[in-house]
């Protein structure tokens, strides 16, 4: 087991906004019982290698990622581990309102200038024990040079001794390279459908620009399926793509 975050980190706040956490507000129910199955579906599909970080990807912004990633985060953490949820959807960063803390300062902040602080100044702890959270921070002008240069390897590199795992949630594979350049450096990635929203034109076009990086894509989860009452509904699975 790797070292807990300092004491010092940021307190992440309960909130009411913290809506999306299904795992959190409703641990009893079928839709936390479906992201527990995920979690354990995820650790069989890497018997053969320790999975140490994993990309939560989407075709569109549309398909409900940044939930899925808080929520797996979430579930990961409670089964004991250290884990860090990392926004790295500098374009449209939405993990700190899953959790209701502030984005004043993120990824973007630690990536282009850090004089003076470390690591550890960044990250917030949770309510859940074992979980911490980076932001994404202010929106840059140039997230994908971010994401692909020197520094942010370097911080995978870091964070990856010190958690159990790291879950990045990363922009929609579709109009921006941001997500496939991280989706070719994690140990595992998981595709996130919106179910009867996401074109299979799209996604199909998303699953090749995993193939062009060697993606490790080790299921699909198909985000509000039919679910009768249940208003948060998943299904994991795997995409034939042909």
């Amino acid at each position: 087991m790797v070292e807990a975050t300092k004491k010092k980190n940021k307190k992440a706040k309960k909130s009411s906004r913290t809506h999306g956490l299904i795992t959190l507000a409703m641990p009893n129910s079928p839709g936390s019982e479906q992201f527990r199955t995920l979690r354990t579906n995820i650790q069989f599909s890497m018997i053969d290698k320790k999975l140490k970080s994993l990309a939560v990807l989407s075709a569109t912004s549309a398909a409900g990622k940044s939930t899925v990633a808080a929520n797996l985060a979430v579930t990961f953490a409670l089964q004991g581990n250290q884990v860090l949820l990392v926004d790295c959807d500098l374009r449209r960063p939405s993990v700190h309102r899953e959790f209701g803390i502030h984005n004043d300062e993120g990824l973007t902040n630690l990536l282009a200038n850090h004089v003076g602080k470390g690591i550890d100044d960044y990250f917030h702890t949770s309510e859940v024990e074992g979980l911490s959270i980076l932001t994404g921070g202010p929106v840059p002008p140039n997230p994908a040079e971010l994401l692909s240069s020197n520094r942010m390897k370097q911080l995978e590199r870091d964070v990856a001794e010190r958690f159990d795992l790291v879950i990045y949630d990363t922009p929609p594979l579709l109009g921006f390279t941001d997500g496939q350049i991280l989706s070719g450096r994690v140990d595992g990635a998981v595709f996130v459908v919106h179910f009867g929203e996401d074109t299979k034109e799209g996604v199909l076009k998303a699953a090749d620009s995993l193939k062009m990086v060697n993606a490790n894509v080790l299921g699909v989860v198909y985000n509000r399926t039919p679910g009768g009452q249940n208003e948060h509904s998943y299904y994991y699975g795997y995409q034939d793509e042909e």
